[in-house]
C-alpha cells in the first residue's frame, strides 16, 4: 500500500472531490486518479462511488478509519527520523570526571536540555582512565575528563584547566596562612583519591618535582567525600577549587602558593574513523563552547 496514495485517498474522502484533493497536494487530477486505481487495484474493492456524488463505499469507510491511525504514525516516524537525522533528537552516553559531573555539568546539561528537549542524555561518572576504556569500546559517545595517559584510538582537546585548593580543619596550625605551599602540607596527613585517578597521580607528581619527602596519607575513594574527612580532623587534601568554594563548616579552603597547580581538562571522544552521531556532535559543541577559556 503506497503511503502517497493512501494520504491522496484520505484527503479525496475529507475534501470530497479529486480536484481539490490535487490542489491541496499540489498534484495533477490525474496523479490522485492513478493513485486512487491502484490503491484499488492493490485491496481489491472501490473504495468511491463515482455516481450521484462521490462518497465512499463501505470498504472506504472501513479504510478510511482503520488507516487513519498508521497515517498518522507514518507521520510521526517521518519527523523522528528527520529529527535525528539532523541531530534534534536522539540519544548521547556522556561520562564525565569529578568534579565535572558534579559541579560542572548540570547547569550546562539544564540550558541544552531545553534547547534540545528530544535529545536524551545519560550522564556515566567514572575516572579518566575508566572512561576511555569505556570510549574505546563503544560504551560512551564522549567524555569529560583529564587528559588521558593512553589515547590510542580517541582525540582529546583541552577546553580549561581545573586549578587546585588546599582544604584543612579550621583549626589546623596551617589555618592562619592566607596561601599554603606544597611543601607546608606534606607534614601533615594528605587525604588523597584512588591510585589510577589523574587529580591524585598529578599532586604526586608535583610534590616529587618539590624535593618534598613522602607525606603520610589515607586513601578515599570519592573525590566529593574529602571536604568531609578534612572536616573530622582526618587531615588535609589538595581538591580542584570548584569544590573548595563553599567547603563545609569547620573546613577552610586556602589558595596553593608558588607552581601553577592544575590539571587540564576537556573532551574525549573516539577518532574521525568513529564519528559522532548528529545529537552527539550538538552536545559536543555545546559543552566546548561553554568551557572552552
Amino acid at each position: 500500500m503506497d503511503p502517497k496514495s493512501l494520504r491522496a485517498f484520505h484527503r479525496i474522502a475529507a475534501l470530497g472531490s479529486f480536484r481539490l484533493a490535487a490542489e491541496e497536494l499540489n498534484y495533477a487530477q490525474s496523479t490522485v486518479t492513478m493513485q486512487i486505481q491502484r490503491l484499488e487495484e492493490d485491496l481489491g474493492v472501490m473504495l468511491f462511488e463515482r455516481t450521484g456524488g462521490l462518497r465512499l463505499t463501505g470498504e472506504g469507510r472501513l479504510l478510511r478509519e482503520r488507516s487513519l491511525p498508521i497515517l498518522q504514525d507514518m507521520d510521526r516516524l517521518r519527523r523522528s527520523l528527520t529529527e535525528l537525522r539532523e541531530g534534534d533528537a536522539g540519544e548521547v552516553r556522556l561520562g564525565a570526571t569529578e568534579p565535572a559531573v558534579s559541579c560542572r555539568l548540570p547547569a550546562l546539561l539544564k540550558r541544552f536540555a531545553e534547547r534540545y528537549p528530544k535529545i536524551r542524555i545519560s550522564v556515566e561518572s567514572a575516572s579518566t582512565p575508566v572512561l576511555s576504556e569505556r570510549l574505546r569500546k563503544g560504551g560512551l559517545d564522549l567524555a569529560l575528563c583529564a587528559t588521558p595517559e593512553h589515547a590510542e584510538g580517541l582525540h582529546f582537546e583541552q577546553l580549561y584547566r581545573e586549578p587546585f585548593a588546599a582544604l584543612m580543619p579550621a583549626d589546623h596550625p596551617l589555618a592562619s596562612q592566607a596561601h599554603v605551599r606544597l611543601d607546608d602540607l606534606v607534614a601533615y596527613k594528605l587525604l588523597v583519591t584512588a591510585s589510577n585517578c589523574p587529580y591524585r597521580r598529578k599532586l604526586e607528581l608535583l610534590l616529587a618535582e618539590s624535593g618534598a619527602p613522602a607525606a603520610e596519607t589515607m586513601e578515599i575513594g570519592s573525590m566529593t567525600a574529602l571536604a568531609s574527612y578534612v572536616a573530622m580532623g582526618l587531615g588535609v587534601a589538595l581538591v580542584p577549587r570548584v569544590l573548595a568554594d563553599k567547603p563545609p563548616p569547620g573546613v577552610l579552603s586556602r589558595p596553593i602558593q608558588g607552581a601553577a597547580v592544575d590539571m587540564a581538562c576537556g573532551l574525549l571522544s573516539r577518532t574521525s574513523e568513529s564519528p559522532l552521531t548528529p545529537a552527539g556532535a550538538k552536545l559536543y559543541a555545546a559543552l566546548r563552547d561553554k568551557l572552552a577559556e
